[in-house]
């Protein structure tokens, strides 16, 4: 496994760079690919065996199909993220994992290509200032408090010393 000739992830990594607007980075000790902010394939080594995720939405019930024969391979996420496990000796089919690629790029692009635009300027509403409690000190000056906070009402105590 040592060499790139038996990494069955080169050609997923090649495929994915070659994509409009990608950069590569690293998550933990994977290979992080993105589009904007976006991901959209992780890829790697993980537990002895190679590792792909990518974000899927159309392909989610073949990926599902696929987890269900095969859940050693193959796990769905609660999100839409869909995580392949495989080795050199049996690596995920190259046509798979084209198809998945294209998906899960196609996705980050849309989702990055989201631009927020705004519509009205905010405008911080002014606070109103605090009430302060005015307190007359040994020298006759009045000096103001520290802010005073509402009264609550005293419920009345209905123990028996209260109604003694």
């Amino acid at each position: 496994m040592g060499s790139n000739d038996l990494d069955p992830t080169e050609a997923m990594r090649l495929q994915a760079s070659q994509y409009p607007g990608v950069d590569e980075g690293t998550a933990c000790t994977q290979s992080a690919f993105r589009t904007g902010k976006q991901a959209f394939l992780y890829v790697g080594m993980q537990g002895g065996r190679y590792k792909a995720m990518f974000k899927l939405d159309k392909s989610r019930a073949e990926a599902s199909r696929l987890a269900a024969r095969e859940p050693d391979r193959f796990q769905v996420g609660s999100t839409s993220w869909v995580t392949a496990r495989f080795s050199a000796e049996q690596p995920m089919p190259r046509t798979l994992w084209k198809k998945w690629l294209d998906e899960s790029y196609g996705i980050a692009q849309s989702s990055g290509s989201k631009v927020k635009t705004k519509t009205s300027k905010t405008t911080k509403k002014a606070k109103s200032p605090k009430k302060t409690k005015t307190v007359k000190h040994a020298a006759n000056k009045k000096v103001a408090s520290k802010p005073t906070r509402s009264k609550k009402t005293k419920k009345k105590s209905t123990s028996k010393k209260s109604q003694r």
